[in-house]
């Protein structure tokens, strides 16, 4: 049986090139980073910084870059399977919230009943006939978890899935994200530009510059997850956070 493997991102550059008026633009430069099998990875930087783009870049979306993608593989695996949780959830308007998670999945992974599982894990059980336009924004979220985990994943890449909620609904779901992960551990790389966001999921926080982006600082959380709930804890790793994200700015 092969052995699990990490992801190894190598980004040379990424370069826009230049539309109408605009000058192009350097998204990207000399970026590297490894993150090792089953590591939950937050990427923090400014809008702008490129973060959306590295997630295409290792997506597959975005092949026009110089560099090197080498992505995870699970064990007796030959091809990576990759989740991507974007910013909308994405979900098919004209397919119900079960439709929707069964798209994604063969029909073997259909009848072993993993897309049960997942309702019931994400609250949705009572909802799996329900279109998108009748849920919560809440709710169309757990949905688009549940379909990022149904596909059993060697790498889930999350684009600030819970930028556009308010606080108690967007906790809410990064403990379920943190719940769900707990029980099918995954490669994740997970962006976000919020401080504490980063210090209550993460293993380790990669600090991006300015564009072009490029790793500035690694900062590894080494602080139990059940004791960051703890607000003083979880503010006192969050002002740590910050602090190094100062420093970055002053030496740039």
């Amino acid at each position: 049986m092969a052995p699990v493997s990490d992801l190894e991102i190598d980004v040379r550059e990424k370069r826009y090139p230049a539309v109408g008026g605009a000058a192009p633009h350097l998204a990207l430069k000399d970026l590297r980073i490894t993150v090792r099998h089953a590591e939950f990875v937050c990427v923090l930087g400014a809008s702008g910084c490129g973060k959306t783009t590295l997630l295409n870049i290792v997506a597959g979306l975005d092949r026009d870059f110089a560099g090197r993608i080498a992505l995870p593989t699970g064990p007796g695996k030959t091809e990576p399977v990759v989740g991507y949780v974007f910013q909308n959830p994405r979900l098919l308007p004209w397919r119900t919230v079960i439709e929707n998670i069964r798209l994604v999945l063969n029909p073997a992974q259909v009848r072993s009943g993993i897309v049960e599982e997942l309702l019931a894990a994400t609250g949705l059980q009572d909802f799996p006939q329900v279109y998108p336009e009748r849920l919560s924004v809440g709710m169309t979220r757990r949905a688009a978890l549940a379909r990022a985990f149904a596909v059993r994943p060697d790498l889930l890449l999350m684009d600030e899935p819970f930028v556009s909620l308010d606080e108690p609904t967007a906790h809410r779901l990064r403990l379920l994200l943190l719940e769900i992960w707990g029980r099918r551990p995954t490669t994740v790389l997970f962006v976000t530009h919020d401080t504490r966001e980063a210090v209550l999921l993460a293993d380790r926080v990669i600090l991006l510059t300015p564009a072009p982006g490029t790793v500035a600082a690694e900062v590894p959380i080494d602080v139990p997850r059940a004791e960051r709930a703890d607000p003083a804890i979880l503010e006192r790793l969050r002002r740590r956070l910050i602090g190094e994200r100062a420093n970055l700015l002053r030496a740039l």
